[in-house]
């Protein structure tokens, strides 16, 4: 499936973008004067390979999963919080849903990882929240005592994650958005980040749930240690992922690889989106035209990573949760750049007289 996949992902369509540019400049306003809503619409429009591209539905896939790392004093918060929460957004309860139903963005979260066994859950009675149990184990090892996960684990992790992409697409989908949950998940993806771009831990190890001073330092001497001891290969996507990464950055990867063999835009949420995006340009080059940035987390490092993929954020917000929060934003932001491009009548249609020349 993984390798299906990839060979369907293709470059922008430039015919459909030169058509695209054409139409906003003949939109009855001072020329440009959307500002990024018009590129964020000439892109799209390559994305889809339709000039006049309109997002009507939008989801945000969530992952969720453990680490065992998380052994290692990384998070201020218990492991036990992972399932908790997940049985939070089932309830509606949590700030992801609070958002998406704000945006009219459907949920669908995914127990791809999860330790530990899911209470009983009273799905909240919402039509657009799905809860995925597709568990590949309960977490994933210590990845100071060596792998995090095996290769073929790390190969289904990224495999869930296209065939979740594509029960959401058989549903209706124009734009999807990536999210996560997993206590430790910032130190595994800090680790995946250091190995994919070649540099110091300390340049993107974060206070994740807020820890001091000093369990920073230890969290960038655990990331170390964990670097020094797997030796993950930069040039092999999976090696990476299995040796340091985490089941639900696997997931978002293949979310983001099946999005991109579809011609569907991903708006990629804070950190742990981030890395996954690292990952997934990884398998295929071509998969960075099809990502957009939905906010600048808050977090350390995550600036760094932006710019190691050329993506300049939709919003900043100050945000640093994860769950797909920041995610909203740039859907709802993508989709009024599809309505300026669909909706917006030109200079001719409007019968408005347009500016002399020059």
């Amino acid at each position: 499936m993984l390798n299906r996949t990839l060979t369907k992902i293709r470059p922008l369509d430039r015919d459909a973008m030169d058509a695209a540019r054409k139409h906003h400049k003949q939109l009855a306003i001072p020329e440009d004067s959307l500002g990024r809503l018009h590129d964020l619409g000439i892109r799209l429009a390559g994305i889809s390979g339709n000039p006049r591209p309109c997002i009507k539905d939008a989801a945000v896939i969530t992952m969720a999963a453990d680490h065992g790392v998380a052994a290692q004093g990384v998070s201020l918060f218990p492991q036990e919080v992972t399932c908790e929460m997940v049985a939070n957004f089932m309830r509606g309860g949590a700030a992801i849903n609070v958002l998406a139903r704000h945006f009219g963005i459907r949920l669908t979260v995914v127990d791809i990882g999860v330790a530990g066994v899911l209470p009983d859950i009273e799905m909240a009675p919402d039509p657009s929240l799905r809860l995925v149990r597709a568990r590949i184990a309960d977490g994933t090892a210590d990845m100071t005592a060596g792998p995090a996960m095996t290769r073929s684990q790390a190969e289904a992790a990224v495999e869930t994650g296209i065939r979740v992409f594509e029960e959401e697409y058989a549903r209706g989908l124009d734009a999807l958005g990536t999210g996560d949950m997993g206590i430790a998940n910032t130190t595994a993806s800090a680790a995946v980040v250091a190995a994919i771009l070649g540099c110091d831990p300390s340049e993107v190890v974060n206070r994740g749930t807020g820890i001091d001073d000093e369990g920073l330092k230890n969290k960038a001497d655990v990331v170390a240690r964990s670097l020094e001891r797997n030796r993950p290969d930069a040039s092999d996507p999976l090696d990476v992922l299995a040796k340091v990464g985490g089941l639900e950055i696997g997931g978002i990867a293949g979310a983001i690889l099946g999005a991109c063999a579809r011609r569907v835009p991903v708006v990629i949420d804070g950190f742990i989106s981030t890395a996954a995006a690292l990952l997934a340009v990884g398998f295929n080059a071509a998969v960075k035209d099809y990502l957009f940035a939905g906010h600048r987390s808050a977090v350390e490092g995550h600036a760094l990573m932006l710019d190691a993929l050329g993506i300049e954020p939709l919003v900043d917000l100050g945000m640093r949760l994860g769950e797909g929060t920041g995610a909203t934003y740039g859907l709802a932001i993508l989709g009024s750049a599809g309505a300026v491009a669909t909706q917006m009548l030109t200079f001719a249609e409007a019968a408005v007289s347009q500016p002399s020349e020059g």
